[in-house]
This record gives C-alpha cells, sequence and structure tokens, in this order.
C-alpha cells in the first residue's frame, strides 16, 4: 500500500487523483489532504477517504473544518508549515497547488525523498536548478503531471538522462490546443472578458489555468518546465498548436523519427501513469477510438496573438530569477483581469514592464527566489494599478 499525499485535493487535479485512487483501494491509501480555503470540498473528501490529517490556509478555516469532521479521527492543521509537514510525510505526494504558494511543500517533499507527482508548474518556473538538484541529492522520484510532459516523458527512451542529445533526441515538440482564441482576429483581444477567456475548448480547468491557456502562458511555463525536466535548451524546445488535444506532445529524434503519445484528454490518464509508473493501472478513462478521430491540425503559434509565450522564451533564455519575475507577473495581472480590474491585452503589456523594468540576479537560494517573487509582485501591482478600469 502506497500512502499518498494530495497537495491541492479540492483543485481539478486533486480530484481526478481521488478518482483514480477510489479504482484502486487495493494499492493506495490517502495519508493527507489539503485545500485553501474550499472547506466544505474539503470537508467532503475527508469523510470519504479518512486521511489522517487534513490542511487548510488559516486557523479560521481549520476551526470550520473541524466543526465540520466532529466526530472523526482526523488531525486538522493550518498554514504553509503543516504544508510542509504533509509533503514530507507520505510515499507519495501529489504536488497540485496552483501558483508559487505551492513551491515551499513540493521543495519539501524532494528533500525528504519522496515520490513527487509534479502539477505545479511554478516550483520548476521559479526555482528549477534548485528544485532538481534536491531531487538528486536526496534521492527524489519526480514523475510529470501535465499531460504534455508526462507525454515527452513517455516518448523518452528509459535510459534517457537529461542530457541535450542523449538518445538521439534532437528536439522536444510541446503540443497546445490554442485555447479559446486560437482563430479570433487579434484586434478584437482586448475586448475579452474572463467569462470568454475560461471557455476552453478542450479541456476543464480553474479560472487561472484557463486564462493562462488563453494567452498560452501556460504553455510557456511549461516551455521551461520542459528545460529542466528534461534538460533540453530552448532552442530544442518547439511548441507546436494542435487543437484536438489528441497527441499530447512528442519527441523527435536524429534519425528522423518522431515519436507521440496519444489519448483523451483527461488528466487521469497522466495521473494514473505516475502514480503506478512503471506499471500501468486502470484510469477510468475511455479506450481512444482512432477510427473517430479524423483529420489531426498542427500548425505553429502566432507571436503577435500570444506574446506570453514569446516572454516566456525569453525568460528562459535570460535564466536566473527571470522565470520568477515572469511567473509572478502573470499571476498578479491574470487575478486583475479576473477582477475586471485590466483588460485582458493588459495581462502581456503588465508582465513585459515587470520582466524589462526590473533587474534579475541568479537564483542561488529560495530566499533569493521568493525575494524576486516578491518585488516582481509589487511591480506588477503597481502597474495595474496604473492601468485599472
Amino acid at each position: 500500500m502506497q500512502s499518498i499525499t494530495i497537495l491541492g485535493a479540492t483543485g481539478s487535479i486533486g480530484v481526478s487523483t481521488l478518482d483514480v485512487l477510489a479504482r484502486h483501494p487495493d494499492k493506495y491509501r490517502v495519508h493527507a489532504l489539503s485545500a485553501h480555503t474550499r472547506v466544505e470540498e474539503l470537508a467532503a473528501q475527508c469523510r470519504a477517504c479518512r486521511p489522517a490529517r487534513a490542511v487548510v490556509a488559516t486557523p479560521e478555516a481549520a476551526a470550520r473544518l473541524a466543526g465540520l469532521l466532529d466526530g472523526l479521527d482526523i488531525d486538522i492543521r493550518h498554514g504553509e508549515q503543516a504544508l510542509c509537514d504533509i509533503a514530507a510525510e507520505a510515499d507519495t505526494v501529489m504536488a497540485a497547488i496552483v501558483g508559487a504558494a505551492g513551491l515551499a511543500p513540493t521543495l519539501a517533499a524532494a528533500r525528504a525523498g519522496r515520490k513527487i507527482l509534479l502539477a505545479n508548474k511554478e516550483a520548476l518556473v521559479m526555482s528549477g536548478q534548485l528544485f532538481m538538484d534536491a531531487v538528486r541529492e536526496h534521492k527524489a522520484t519526480l514523475l510529470p503531471i501535465d499531460s504534455e510532459h508526462n507525454a515527452i516523458f513517455q516518448s523518452l527512451p528509459m535510459a534517457y538522462d537529461r542530457s541535450p542529445g542523449n538518445c538521439g533526441v534532437a528536439k522536444i515538440l510541446l503540443t497546445a490546443s490554442g485555447g479559446p482564441f486560437r482563430q479570433r482576429a487579434v484586434d478584437t483581444l482586448e475586448h475579452v472578458t474572463p467569462d470568454e477567456a475560461c471557455k476552453h475548448p478542450t479541456w476543464s480547468m480553474g479560472r487561472k489555468i484557463s486564462v493562462d491557456s488563453a494567452t498560452m502562458m501556460n504553455k510557456g511555463l511549461e516551455v521551461i518546465e520542459a528545460h529542466w525536466l528534461f534538460g533540453a535548451p530552448a532552442d530544442l524546445i518547439e511548441v507546436v498548436i494542435h487543437p484536438q488535444s489528441v497527441i499530447h506532445s512528442m519527441v523527435s529524434y536524429c534519425d528522423g523519427s518522431v515519436l507521440a503519445q496519444l489519448g483523451n484528454p483527461d488528466m487521469r490518464t497522466p495521473i494514473a501513469h505516475a502514480l503506478a509508473y512503471p506499471e500501468r493501472i486502470d484510469s477510468g478513462v475511455a479506450q481512444l477510438d482512432i477510427t473517430k478521430i479524423g483529420t489531426l491540425q498542427f500548425e505553429q503559434p502566432n507571436f503577435a496573438r500570444f506574446p506570453c509565450l514569446a516572454l516566456a522564451f525569453e525568460a528562459l533564455r535570460a535564466g536566473g530569477t527571470a522565470p520568477a519575475l515572469l511567473n509572478a507577473a502573470n499571476e498578479v495581472a491574470v487575478q486583475a483581469f479576473l477582477d475586471q480590474r485590466i483588460g485582458f491585452r493588459d495581462i502581456d503589456r503588465v508582465i513585459a514592464r515587470v520582466m524589462h523594468e526590473n533587474d534579475h540576479g541568479p537564483a542561488s537560494s529560495i530566499d533569493a527566489v521568493m525575494a524576486q517573487d516578491e518585488r516582481a509582485r509589487r511591480a506588477a501591482g503597481a502597474i495595474v494599478a496604473s492601468l485599472a478600469r
């Protein structure tokens, strides 16, 4: 029996993980669950799977959760240190907290030598070298959950050791759906509403990630993540728009071969793959019927339509704390857009100004990364205030 901690249990990844776990009660038991503010949803999950611990953000949320779980033997805690504690305790940790808040507990899991199922991009975007060093030093196991990175992992040879050019790997191809505005006239994007941006044509995701998909910042963060996961420089990572979302990503080899992982667009597939790796288990996802797919389309992304993708490549090439600047500015700008304080195209303007108006240095420590994150948030907040409607 593997013990599992789910960081971000009430989000879409957390819910999908619990669905997969419920199909295999003989293999897995839930050790701990965490949520930020969705106390009622977390309480329902706790009643269903009876974890040893549950963690929420604040003392007030912890008190509410305790009231909802009165009579159950569940240790209820709150705060960042409690998240770090549960991340270090279980055999396997699903790291699914969205945003910079997931960095500390994911790093704690790495330092504890755990099996980490990584759905939190920010751990690698903000502190890639530090995080990968911790994984190696403490002999943790790192398995990607993003459908794209999981597809790349499945398409690489077992002997791949993250050295560029190893095993004849020529290029990594990250696929992207193109989001809801793939064919919308660029000059109309100024008037996009939050609800329009959150209507993803293929995937069901939270509002922040849905906006990131609409701007393709989500893909930009995945480019940075792919660099750290697979040791590929920016010039060997290519983004390809594939609106059907059937091919989740590909690896191109020096002999002209291209290996791809296909499947229905359901996050339970990569979750099940990582949970059971190197074995396979039922995920609950229907088998892909390739006779019904029809046409598969591919196109290059238009950087005029998706400037956030270009900014992500720029941050990766700059290195150091530049990706932390990018990520922090994006989080602030996306929230301001969702709050209807700025327009859709203001998102990339805020990010570009933060990146170009603030110096970045080496990502030499977590403290340095978090200090840069804080500076970027302040700078982004000031720019948002100047643009606010």
